[in-house]
């Protein structure tokens, strides 16, 4: 035997070592796909014995659903042979014996031999790195649910922070406010109680020197001077009292039933005494007397009205008071004949403290028409009014009957 045999021989045993012990299965086709050789690695693979690979059509080895789709591109590979990866960015999978399926990963080569095309199919059965892969992206996944969750979690965190910051900034500006207004009420009340204290205190001087039967009518009239001024006090701290609860958030609506016509007809009696001389206030009432109210908000607002239009209310000049409840609405109208309210400061009439200039020199706080606005919008009323200069005001207030 001559060197080149001996070559030879070595080269084909060394190839059939190769192919009957390679750990990747081997499968070589003709061009019509029929298994002409097979490794013990692709008989193991496959769960088939020696031999009983050869014969069988490639697509034997291929789930059915993909069959009819693999004739073709198997007749695509047999036009164009060339070496490659089979499903590159594809799941591929192969069919057992039993027809379990496993996924493979696949590479194809080829050769020719007396001018026919055989296709050599190298496989490699990659369940387990399969089941690696879906564990890392479990993995993956869970890991960033968690990141999502803590970075919500976090968000949360940061918005209720921004909250509490708001919350406390508006605690801090609320503060601030009532304590600004109690300096303020503090200031303008020992301003206004001055006028009524020393009213009250030589009146009830001249009252002791009154002692005659014939004194009773200058009694009387020094008497009427302590009612107006303890009235106009008790007028003052309720406007005080009542803005102190609003600020605080200390003010609920608690409704009950109750009779408008009694209330307003209490209210009118109870401010009888700052009546200037020559006024009077003429009320009626339209429609039933009873509904569902807050006694004590309905008190506040008809009180600030009514004395208003008192204060505000020339001597000689009647008060025009009426209330209405329909099935829909409750509603009470004061009218006066006073002074008026100037054109370009009525947008500025429910402010806090607001006072139009025309009225500087009567006593007041500026907070009783805040407050009836404030009392209407936690009834869900409203307040509108008419006003012309020296000729006087109306305010109607609309409440909703429930």
């Amino acid at each position: 035997m001559s060197n080149l045999e001996v070559q030879n021989k070595f080269q084909m045993e060394s190839l059939d070592a190769l192919f009957e012990h390679a750990t990747e299965g081997i499968i070589i086709a003709n061009n019509k796909g029929n298994i002409i050789k097979a490794n013990p690695s692709s008989e193991r693979l496959f769960g088939y014995e020696k031999g009983e690979l050869l014969g069988k059509i490639i697509e034997e080895l291929i789930p059915s659903r993909y069959t009819h789709q693999h004739v073709k591109n198997r007749e695509n590979y047999n036009a164009h042979p060339h070496a490659r990866s089979m499903g590159k960015n594809m799941d591929l999978y192969a069919k057992r014996k039993d027809n379990t399926e496993f996924p493979v990963e696949i590479s194809l080569s080829y050769y020719k031999k007396d001018e026919d095309t055989y296709v050599i199919a190298f496989l490699i059965d990659i369940t387990e790195r399969k089941k690696h892969e879906e564990s890392v992206k479990k993995l993956n996944q869970d890991l960033e649910k968690k990141v999502r969750e803590r970075t919500n979690v976090l968000q949360e965190a940061l918005i209720e922070l921004e909250k509490s910051k708001q919350q406390l900034s508006d605690a801090l500006v609320n503060e601030k406010e009532l304590n600004d207004m109690k300096s303020r009420f503090v200031t303008m009340a020992s301003h206004e109680f001055r006028t009524p204290l020393s009213t009250i205190l030589s009146s009830v001087s001249l009252i002791g020197k009154y002692t005659t039967t014939d004194d009773d009518e200058k009694r009387q009239k020094h008497v009427q001077r302590v009612k107006s001024a303890v009235t106009n006090m008790t007028l003052i701290l309720n406007d005080f009292l009542s803005a102190e609860k609003l600020e605080e958030g200390k003010t609920f609506v608690r409704k009950e039933d109750a009779n408008l016509k009694q209330i307003a007809n209490e209210v009118i009696s109870e401010i009888n005494g700052i009546l200037k001389p020559g006024q009077k206030v003429d009320y009626k009432h339209v429609g039933n007397t009873q509904a569902q109210l807050d006694k004590q908000m309905l008190r506040n607002i008809l009180l600030n009205l009514v004395s208003n239009a008192i204060k505000f209310s020339p001597e000689n000049k009647n008060i025009h008071v009426q209330t209405n409840i329909s099935n829909s609405e409750i509603i009470i109208e004061v009218n006066d004949e006073g002074m008026g309210i100037p054109k370009e400061e009525q947008d500025h009439l429910f402010e806090r403290f607001f006072r139009a200039k025309n009225v500087t020199n009567i006593q007041g706080t500026g907070l009783g028409l805040n407050i009836v606005a404030k009392y209407l919008e936690a009834m869900n009323g409203k307040i509108d009014f008419t006003s012309e200069l020296d000729k006087g005001t109306t305010f109607k207030v609309t409440i909703p009957n429930e």
